[in-house]
């Protein structure tokens, strides 16, 4: 398994804090793909710049997809501009994928219920476990990434210790993203309610 699959799964399994965003989470999916192609050496930091090395062979077909789309060129891509660019509707491919192999499925709830007629759910999976596992474990960099979007299955420490300087570096990129997101939102919510005002003659 890959980190941006436990941190989808542990964000389906576990409840939030607050209801979680598809475009938070999309945008730490991003980060997890950064750390695992660290981990796999696909990738090196140079100051906020991701350099490509050469193509591992990587079996996840997702974060296969992340290493083919780098940026070979220099001046290579910055992590931030990477975490928008990749992280654009992410979650849903992970959603997609999950699917694809098995490990959702639709449950159809009651007709009297005023959502939509099914939802997806985790399946006990070998997945699914290895997941739990990992988060029941306070393992750094998944706790990291969940608490960045919200999930709070279980007690975390504020900021879980990274000793690994390029990973610290790709959580604070994904803390930094997640709070532009929510100003761009909180701007677009000011100027509607401003636009609204005006047509009501307020």
């Amino acid at each position: 398994m890959t980190t941006p699959r436990d941190l989808l799964i542990a964000a389906m399994d576990m409840a939030a804090s607050r209801p979680l965003k598809r475009g938070d989470l999309s945008l730490a999916l991003a980060g997890a793909e950064v750390i695992d192609l660290l981990g796999a050496q696909a990738i090196r930091l140079d100051g906020g710049q991701i350099v490509p090395s050469l193509p591992p062979a990587i079996a996840d077909r997702l974060l296969d997809e992340a290493a083919s789309s780098l940026v070979r060129q220099a001046p290579y891509e910055s992590l931030e501009d990477w975490l928008w660019r990749r992280g654009r509707g992410l979650s849903t491919a992970y959603l997609n994928a999950l699917e694809a192999e098995g490990q959702l499925a639709r449950r159809r709830r009651p007709r009297w219920m005023p959502s939509r007629a099914s939802e997806m759910v985790l399946v006990d999976s070998p997945a699914r476990r290895e997941a739990a596992d990992r988060w029941t474990s306070d393992e750094p960099i998944l706790a990291a990434l969940a608490a960045a979007v919200g999930i709070r299955g279980k007690p975390i420490g504020n900021s879980p210790d990274v000793a690994d300087d390029a990973v610290a570096t790709v959580l604070a990129a994904v803390d930094d993203a997640l709070r532009d997101l929510e100003f761009q939102r909180q701007r677009r919510a000011l100027d509607q309610a401003a636009f609204d005002n005006i047509w009501r003659g307020e």
